[in-house]
């Protein structure tokens, strides 16, 4: 088995990233054969959400690279290594989701709006301030972050997808628990001469403006994907309304983990739950990337 590539990071005042915490790169691939049956997550509503989701991650993912490139000058060598790995991971993810996007397109989703959607919105960020673009990925990594302990938690979310997806989705979202306090911790560098009010303001109200359009965009694409399944009107509305809030909950559960990243003191590893990577992480051990 190769060894992972591992990344020790330093815990003080500001980073309360803990300092044992290895990010490792799973080179896993998954969904290259047979497309599963077309409802993959057991129903309509789970199908529409996630594949909503998927079809934003290879153009998002990219952005969140590049928003976290821009600001690695002067960091300190074990922020660079986690930089390193956090692009490695992401660049990973997108190539996966290119595949599970083509699985959905498969099975007979027409999804190429919702990607054209997401690339009409990034051109609208080109010209801007460097720093505006990481505060938007540290709020989606957030909204990641969330997701996957979420999915991670509550088997509930995958127990009637298919086992390749499921596994594709487990496997990203372990990564995404790893690697989530990297954007945070290269805000906390490109921004340490900033006072603590500017720095809170700005993340605040990114995310406020994240969240309105995250949820605004997703619900169009899923209800947009659902009547592509002739689930139209209140009954896709109530339907999907029901699943993100209701059972399995996703948004529902996640609502505390959002509320807290408000607090001036916050920080992605508050929570620490790298137990849920300990739980999953002996599936993908033999896609481990070799050390540097």
């Amino acid at each position: 088995m190769n060894a992972p590539t591992t990344i020790s990071v330093d815990q003080n005042s500001a980073d309360p990233t803990p300092t044992d915490l290895e990010i490792v790169v799973r080179d896993e691939r998954f969904n290259r054969g047979t497309s599963p049956s077309r409802w993959w997550a057991g129903d309509a509503f789970g199908t529409a959400w996630h594949n909503a989701l998927s079809a934003t991650f290879p153009r998002g993912e990219a952005f969140f690279i590049e928003a976290v490139k821009a600001h690695r000058e002067g960091a300190n060598p074990k922020l660079a290594e986690e930089i390193r790995a956090f692009v490695k991971q992401e660049i990973n993810h997108t190539r996966e989701h290119i595949a599970f996007n083509r699985l959905a397109a498969d099975a007979g989703y027409d999804i190429a709006a919702i990607d054209k959607r997401v690339e009409e919105m990034l051109a609208l960020t080109k010209g801007r301030p460097p720093i505006l673009n990481l505060a938007v990925t540290m709020a989606l990594e957030h909204y990641t972050a969330m997701m996957a302990h979420e999915f991670l938690a509550n088997p509930k979310h995958f127990e009637n997808a298919d086992p390749e997806v499921r596994d594709m989705w487990r496997w990203h979202a372990v990564e995404e628990v790893e690697h989530k306090g990297v954007a945070f911790d290269t805000w906390l560098h490109a921004t340490q001469d900033w006072t603590a009010w500017r720095k809170w303001k700005l993340r605040s109200i990114m995310m406020l403006i994240v969240t309105g359009r995250f949820f605004k965009n997703r619900w169009t694409d899923a209800l947009n994907l659902l009547a592509q399944d002739g689930i139209t009107g209140w009954k896709a509305r109530w339907g999907l309304f029901k699943y993100l809030t209701v059972s399995p909950g996703v948004v529902r559960r996640i609502f505390p983990a959002w509320l807290s990243y408000f607090k001036p003191s916050f920080h992605p590893w508050d929570h620490d739950d790298r137990e849920l990577i300990g739980k999953y992480e002996g599936e993908f051990s033999d896609a481990l990337l070799p050390a540097e």
